[in-house]
């Protein structure tokens, strides 16, 4: 039963949101690039964060000539990063405390990552079972991020409507998605700056919000001006 105050769910991003994996998606890309003999800036990287992995194996390629073809490139790329997730999930501030809160307040959530389900499975499996009550992940849709249909799926997911829902999300491709899809979006921007966008309320942290929190900043935060509740964090 939906509780007053508390949205019917929360959509989140995972990449930069619930984990901090963009360095290690960037560090994938220079090895695989440097082990062709190309050249892979970080500006060249950071170009790349949000977009769908076949989305961004076709950069890749385009800007590097590489001999492979963009299937090779995303397993190529998502096998390091799976193996870096292994050995250590770097959670991002506050993510697994939100998480937890709505858990049990009994406010679902869903995943929706462009990442596949490999890098999905070996994350959620970190957390206790039942944080999610699904994914949608880059392997699962014909359009990925900045296409509305993962967050659209999502809520599908859910039988609720987009615009009951929260999403959380760090990157620009995100943040288009969930607003195209009509959901509430908090962007918490981390590698690469969002632009102000109609539908969604910048913050600049996770830590020290809990679910009872993500009405009131979507409602009482100007959007494009960082929300804080720590502070000034």
């Amino acid at each position: 039963m939906h509780r007053p105050g508390l949205p019917a769910a929360v959509l989140w991003d995972m990449d930069g949101t619930l984990v901090d994996t963009e360095p290690y998606w960037m560090a994938a890309e220079h090895e695989l690039v440097g082990e062709h003999g190309g050249v892979w800036t970080d500006e060249d990287a950071a170009a790349l964060v949000g977009n769908a992995l076949e989305v961004s194996a076709t950069i890749i390629l385009e800007r590097t000539g590489l001999p492979l073809t963009v299937s090779e490139v995303v397993q190529a790329l998502l096998g390091r990063v799976v193996e870096r997730v292994r050995a250590q999930v770097p959670w991002r501030p506050g993510a697994r405390e939100l998480l937890q809160g709505l858990v049990d307040t009994g406010v679902p959530s869903v995943l929706v990552t462009m990442s596949w389900r490999s890098l999905a499975d070996t994350v959620v499996g970190r957390l206790p079972t039942g944080s999610f009550r699904g994914m949608v992940t880059g392997d699962q849709v014909r359009r990925g991020k900045p296409d509305p249909e993962p967050y659209l799926a999502a809520a599908r997911l859910l039988d609720l409507p987009p615009a009951a829902c929260v999403a959380l999300e760090d990157s620009p491709a995100g943040v288009r998605s969930a607003t195209a899809a009509g959901v509430p979006t908090l962007a918490i921007p981390h590698v690469v700056p969002v632009p102000e966008m109609a539908g969604a309320v910048q913050i600049r942290t996770l830590a020290g919000v809990g679910p009872a929190d993500l009405l009131r900043l979507l409602d009482g935060a100007r959007p494009g001006a960082p929300a804080d509740l720590t502070g000034g964090r």
